[in-house]
């Protein structure tokens, strides 16, 4: 049996006549920026998290760099961000200009240990960027209430958690700010890059809407400085058309998780370990990863078996070359560097048969049996 990581292709196939007209309707009107659609998408997209404002953005990174732009992060600030994420968390402080802090994850859930996070407050801190990594909101109680108390932003990044709750809340509105990616194999993906940013603050919502387009709201009058970070009228059809079917394909990536969770607690194994999920929380597993003794002979051995599997992430970003200028050394972030060899994401998307999930849990139970 071959069980691919992520099968867009039969998602694609449940929906395509609805996608072909709006892509059509795109071309046959010849509109292809910020028009009807990316402002239809604006306002469903917000009353789908629950917060008073959306902005549709071009990416993912994008939404990240708006936000803190719109926070007046610039150089010599610092931002606080995990160190188990993907690069454009941390790197979107650097487009401010600002030094990204590293704060090591949480054994159980991979996302930032908020037991350590004050330790790298100092003068210069002004933000929090707790990542719901994997589509598992952050400890956003322990998180606000640092923020607080320091007097600090914080700005959630939702790249992995469209529609995930935390204590009955919608991630997103939770921080000042949240931001959204829509890369296309993201829970909720376009058809090409996407992004987004919501909040329920006017002023920083007014902000964010005239960065994204060179500063202006109206055509050549330019109120400040800022950047082309404008969402493409094909990409918003295509997420108006997929965010009908995002609570669907959501409870049957729970569904999926579920069996997966069974079976695994069923096999009995010490080798491997599933994922923690706190009962507060509900989240949506845009990736299914799980720790595994001799992870790298697992994988090879599923990969064997006509299983695709993930690593997410196989470096920690203090040991990525492009922040050698921090100075960070191996020893100062230890989760992060005992799990990094021991994650393993395997096959997760809404449509995935049980069967699949069985024959993936099956070849896990053969390697360590054997």
């Amino acid at each position: 049996m071959n069980v691919p990581f992520v099968d867009l292709k039969l998602q694609y196939s449940g929906i395509k006549d609805e996608i072909l007209i709006e892509i059509n309707d795109v071309l046959d009107n010849t509109a292809y920026i910020c028009g009807k659609k990316v402002k239809k998408f604006e306002q469903d997209f917000a009353i789908l998290h629950n917060v008073r404002y959306a902005v549709a953005l071009s990416s993912g990174t994008d939404a990240l760099h708006v936000a803190l732009h719109a926070l007046g992060i610039k150089a010599g600030d610092e931002v606080i961000v995990p160190v188990n994420t993907f690069m454009a968390t941390s790197e979107s402080v650097s487009l401010c200009g600002a030094k990204p802090v590293f704060v090591d994850h949480d054994e159980k859930t991979y996302n930032i240990d908020v037991n350590k996070i004050e330790s790298a407050i100092n003068k210069n801190t002004k933000a929090i960027i707790p990542v719901h990594l994997y589509g598992q909101p952050s400890e956003m109680d322990s998180i606000l209430e640092i923020a607080r108390k320091h007097n600090l932003f914080v700005i959630e990044d939702c790249s992995q958690a469209h529609l995930a709750e935390y204590k009955g809340k919608k991630i997103g509105g939770i921080g000042v700010i949240g931001t959204f990616s829509f890369y296309p194999g993201k829970n909720l993906g376009a058809y090409g890059e996407g992004g987004a940013v919501v909040t329920n603050d006017e002023t920083l919502y007014n902000n964010m809407l005239r960065f994204r387009q060179h500063g202006s709201v109206e055509k050549y009058v330019h109120e400040m400085e800022g950047h082309n970070y404008r969402m493409e009228e094909i990409q918003a059809g295509v997420l108006n058309v997929k965010m009908k079917y995002i609570e669907k394909w959501t409870n049957m990536r729970r569904a999926a998780a579920a069996h997966y969770t069974k079976r695994i607690k069923e096999m009995n194994l010490s080798e491997v370990v599933y994922p923690f999920n706190p009962e507060y929380i509900n989240p949506v597993y845009h990736l299914y990863v799980i720790m595994a003794d001799n992870r790298d002979g697992l994988m090879s051995h599923l990969n064997t078996n006509g299983i695709q599997t993930g690593l997410h992430y196989p470096l920690p970003l203090h040991k990525q070359a492009a922040y050698a200028y921090l100075n960070n050394k191996h020893g100062d972030f230890p989760v992060a560097e005992k799990c990094c060899d021991r994650i393993l994401s395997i096959p997760m998307y809404p449509e995935m048969p049980e069967d699949q999930i069985d024959y993936v849990c099956k070849t896990i139970e053969q390697f360590y049996r054997k």
